[in-house]
């Protein structure tokens, strides 16, 4: 770490490329706006005529009327397929499809998920013909293992999307619930492809050009669903087009992944706990990872863990089979889980975590987590989530590099203690931080500091970093590092900082470029909002096209627990305290 643009990073790109991008996104937004305004005339007008022709099919046509248009199922593909980032491939691979011949916007909608899952299959068993390859480089093995696992994340997610479409009584609906489930886990299938290039490239190795090549049809396809399911049926649910109508009582008080025991749990300081971890044999446990193992997989009600304070030298991963697992500890400077795997000793970033969950509705409660292996060995990652409506309440973060990284899904984090040096907030994670104590702290001689690092790659994923209601301060009083309150990972990286206080140590540009002295393209969202404090000024902030210095109260509303994360769907029954709004 001889710099301060010296210190390992992701996935970086040349200014070629950089200006390559942005002539070929100028000419997509073109081509979507278009195809948006199309849309809306066809799609709008073939639904609504149906209706009318459903309703006056009882009664026989005037006289010399002239017979109605009727929308051909090539021409409502041409115009669903027509809002992707790839719409000959949508196109394409949809219209082989036997089923194809249909003018409904949701089953086109589901021919496109098929057709994903079809590709995203196939990549199950590409890393173990590129192990066999690769001889006895043992990073290498681990990178390519990481895409393994993700390539099986990516499948299941795809899987749940098109199973979530059906109900019990069979019919099918089509919700704004729904359409916010099937947003969040496709791009969480996109980030999963991606977060395995990111591997790769890592170790900037020549099989990164494979894998994309291996990649491009199920990187694409999975674009092309979560484009319709953005801008088609995003668009009829809220025009109130009915694509198909909901049966009454269809729907239960709360999502099934929800216990209704989960705000007693919160609110209890003395709660019941089905297993307990001790290093003194006064619990069923010696270990974390143990009390995982003995989850039942994919458990419909809430598994509470209690660890008794302490300090465990462990790695623990719960992987994507364990459903509603509750952690909790004696306080978050009581009950401590503790790791120092790092990448310069050989683990793949992804696998760098202390604790890592990806099965679905996880909390975790006044407990902390800590990679202790030091700024010298760079990615070291304290705490991963993939859980999708997770919960992290009066928990601690603690490490260098990459503290906390949120990779996937819906995440909310509420007095929480989050502490690092480069980009120590990571991922494409749709996450809002409340209330939480985000430090800084003294890196690597001639580095600098970066909050968050943002990685949304597609312009239709639904994710992004929320910091509302933060404090913003330096971890020692003697800080010296410059310090930023992000910098853009990835083409569409998306953060905002809202009525936060922010402390004078902040550099007052505010925000740094991914790769130094290269301006980050237009498509990025960055933003701040009624922040208060010596460093909130933005007067000297940057002056990049993708970025807000003030956004009004419609923007910023857009960032909240009630838009951004839809926590009012799932967050009351856990008792969280949070708010919705601004």
């Amino acid at each position: 770490m001889d710099s301060m643009t010296s210190f390992k990073g992701y996935g970086k790109v040349d200014e070629l490329e950089e200006q390559a991008f942005r002539r070929k996104t100028r000419k997509r937004f073109i081509v979507v706006t278009v195809s948006v305004i199309v849309l809306v005339a066809v799609i709008v007008g073939a639904v609504a005529g149906a209706l009318i022709h459903k309703r006056n099919s009882s009664s026989s046509p005037p006289p010399n009327s002239e017979p109605a248009t009727e929308l051909t199922p090539s021409a409502s593909l041409k115009a669903v397929c027509g809002v992707t980032q790839y719409p000959n491939s949508c196109f394409s691979s949809i219209s082989s499809l036997k089923n194809s011949n249909t003018t409904d916007p949701q089953t086109l909608f589901k021919l496109s998920l098929h057709v994903a899952i079809n590709e995203v299959s196939k990549l199950r068993d590409f890393p173990s013909t590129i192990k066999s390859r690769i001889g006895n480089d043992t990073r290498l093995h681990a990178a390519v293992a990481v895409c393994e696992t993700l390539f099986d994340d990516a499948v299941d997610r795809l899987n749940d999307s098109l199973s979530s479409m059906e109900v019990s009584s069979g019919e099918k609906l089509l919700s704004q619930a729904i359409i916010n489930d099937l947003k969040t886990w496709i791009s969480a299938t996109m980030t999963d492809q991606d977060t395995c290039l990111d591997s790769l490239q890592d170790l900037n190795s020549t099989l990164v050009q494979e894998f994309k090549v291996a990649m491009e049809n199920s990187t694409e396809y999975a674009s092309n669903s979560l484009a319709i399911v953005a801008k088609v049926l995003s668009l009829l649910s809220n025009l109130n087009i009915p694509v198909h109508r909901r049966l009454l009582g269809s729907e239960t008080e709360f999502p099934g992944w929800v216990g209704p025991g989960d705000r007693r749990l919160l609110q209890e300081q003395n709660l019941t706990a089905h297993v307990t971890v001790a290093q003194d044999d006064t619990g069923d446990f010696k270990t974390i990872q143990e009390a995982v193992d003995a989850v039942p997989k994919k458990n419909s009600t809430r598994f509470v863990i209690h660890v008794k304070q302490g300090m465990y030298k462990e790695n623990v991963v719960m992987d994507k089979n364990k459903w509603n697992v509750m952690i909790v500890g004696d306080g978050k400077t009581n009950t401590i889980v503790s790791g120092s795997l790092n990448f310069v000793d050989g683990t793949a970033t992804f696998n760098t975590a202390t604790f890592a969950v990806a099965g679905k509705g996880f909390i975790a409660k006044d407990i902390g987590f800590i990679n202790t292996a030091g700024a010298a060995k760079h990615q070291a990652v304290a705490f991963r989530s993939g859980s999708d409506q997770s919960v992290y309440y009066r928990c601690s973060f603690d490490a260098f590099q990459d503290t906390l990284y949120a990779h996937s899904n819906r995440q909310f984090y509420r007095d929480c203690d989050i502490t690092g040096t480069i980009d120590f907030i990571f991922g494409n994670a749709a996450v809002v931080f409340q209330d939480c104590n985000i430090k800084p702290r003294q890196p690597l001689p001639n580095q600098f500091n970066t909050i968050t690092a943002q990685g949304k790659k597609d312009p239709n994923q639904n994710t992004g970093i929320s910091i509302q209601k933060c404090t913003i301060s330096p971890l020692e009083s003697n800080m010296t590092a410059p310090t930023y309150l992000g910098r853009p990972w990835k083409d569409y990286s998306t953060t905002v900082f809202m009525q936060s206080t922010i402390g004078a140590f902040l550099n007052p540009s505010g925000w740094t470029e991914w790769v130094s002295q290269v301006e980050p393209p237009s498509t990025i969202f960055y933003a701040e909002y009624q922040n208060s404090g010596p460093g909130s000024s933005v007067d000297k902030r940057v002056t990049w096209a993708g970025y807000k210095p003030s956004l009004t109260d419609t923007e910023a509303a857009k960032f909240t627990v009630e838009s951004f994360i839809q926590g009012s769907e799932w967050l009351p029954q856990t008792d969280v305290n949070f708010e919705t709004s601004l």
